[in-house]
């Protein structure tokens, strides 16, 4: 089930919230859960029967971890037996047929048989749910967080539906008070539906037609060098707001049942360096890593050189953490590279002499770079990308077609509103959560009625953030 169809909008959403509200309190974290469940097990029920074992596996295991008189060597190996199960779970279902394929790769160019490659679906959030409960058990290790008092207020913490799948990753110490009282009032309820119908917006007025263009362009086998370009720019205003429209709808939700979530995006493509970057894009994913794993590996703590190759290991396993082929690893190694150079230049970019709009133009200019690593098929089809954006390409009268298809009025309306929108300052998350005023609700009550139309017309609503 997602956020965007009539199923969760007119079905799931109003039934859930009509229980949960009638509910005392002590149970709406087990309301919570089985919601979850039902919401996350809508595609494949036994997706919600793996969640469940690692949620039990970890909720003991972070008692045992806590418990009286554990020694600090039975600790340590309880955390690594966690870590291990966690990471083994998903590395068999994201990583299995990527490290498979990339053997049998191996094998063949040596001369040696290859093997058949068993085929194993990806559990959508797997990525998502693993984090969250990694980030439990590592600081109860840590003594960053108290262990949870009872199941129900864990569980529901790992399956709470509105970041179950596509994050923000928040950790449990953030929620951890919240799970066991929060504060329930009509203010905070109706800021969560203005934020949820901008979220909605993003996603179905703007991320998907954006989509529909990246998809001709990329999909092209020789577009022209300005259709390569309006093709990547397309891409970054639909990953944008495709993810950035989830995580508005994830805040909104989660303060109509109570909770506030930290905001996972911040004006990124206004920064004016990739560093700066990284502090706007997908925060949440950018405080674990660095907390987690930058840290871990010693941060800016061994001298400078091991700094520049924890950047660039941190940035790798994210990339990897996105997905399981080798553009995502390139991806990564891309924002690494650049994330040394400027720790390397003083945490500044070698274009900071421009003036600032120059600074913001050539941040965006290296992201739409990345994209077409994030985006394309393979790296093959990425060079052949980049070649056509050079201008280096052959596109014939399949470039013309492609013309066509996605200089409509409508995409590039669609394309100069995204323009617009990313570079101003005023945030959609900061005007929603102010309080609710008739000029507001003037603006968001027709704002949906036309989200709503269009996504009945809209045979195209993927979620990008689903896969990873």
């Amino acid at each position: 089930m997602v956020f965007t169809t009539q199923i969760f909008i007119f079905y799931f959403l109003p039934l859930f919230l009509l229980v949960y509200y009638n509910l005392p309190n002590r149970w709406r974290n087990v309301c919570i859960t089985l919601g979850s469940y039902l919401f996350y097990g809508w595609w494949q029920p036994w997706f919600a029967g793996l969640m469940l074992f690692t949620t039990v596996l970890d909720f003991f295991w972070g008692k045992f971890i806590t418990r009286p008189g554990a020694t600090p060597v039975q600790r340590k190996l309880a955390v690594a037996a966690c870590v291990v199960t966690n990471l083994s779970l998903l590395g068999f279902f994201k990583y299995y047929m990527f490290a498979a394929e990339t053997l049998n790769q191996i094998l063949a160019t040596v001369g040696a048989q290859q093997f058949r490659v068993m085929q194993v679906v990806l559990p959508i959030g797997i990525s998502f749910y693993t984090f969250h409960s990694l980030t439990y058990i590592i600081d109860l290790y840590r003594g960053h967080a108290t262990p949870a008092k009872s199941f129900s207020g864990f569980s529901a913490f790992v399956a709470l539906f509105p970041d179950l799948v596509a994050g923000p990753i928040i950790r449990y110490k953030t929620l951890a008070e919240q799970l066991r009282e929060r504060e329930h009032t009509v203010t905070r309820f109706a800021s969560g539906v203005a934020i949820f119908i901008v979220g909605f917006a993003k996603k179905i007025l703007l991320a998907n037609p954006c989509g529909q263009v990246a998809d001709g362009a990329f999909n092209s086998a020789h577009p022209y060098a300005l259709d390569a370009w309006v093709g990547v720019l397309a891409y970054a205003f639909q990953i944008y707001f495709d993810f950035c429209g989830y995580s508005d709808m994830a805040v909104g939700l989660g303060r109509m049942l109570g909770f506030e979530f930290p905001r996972n995006f911040d004006a990124p493509y206004r920064s004016e360096s990739i560093t700066e970057l990284w502090r706007r894009w997908h925060i949440s994913l950018s405080n674990v890593l660095r907390d987690y794993l930058y840290f871990a590996l010693g941060g800016n703590r061994k001298g400078e050189g091991r700094t520049y190759i924890n950047l660039a290991v941190v940035m790798v396993v994210g990339g990897i953490w996105h997905g399981a082929k080798w553009n995502f690893v390139f991806w990564g190694a891309f924002h690494g590279l650049f994330l040394a150079l400027e720790r390397w230049h003083g945490k500044r970019s070698f274009y900071e002499a421009l003036p600032r709009p120059g600074r913001i133009g050539m941040t965006f200019l290296l992201m739409l770079f990345s994209w077409v690593l994030f985006r394309a098929d393979n790296l093959t089809a990425a060079m052949d990308y980049y070649r056509a954006m050079l201008g280096m390409g052959s596109p014939g009268s399949v470039g013309l077609l492609l013309a066509a298809t996605i200089y409509t009025p409508y995409h590039v309306i669609i394309l100069i509103v995204c323009t617009v929108l990313v570079f101003q300052p005023m945030q959609a998350h900061d005007w929603a959560l102010t309080s609710v005023t008739w000029r507001r609700i003037a603006v968001v009550v027709p704002l949906f009625i036309l989200a709503l139309m269009a996504m009945y017309t809209q045979a195209f609503n993927p979620f990008l953030y689903f896969q990873f």
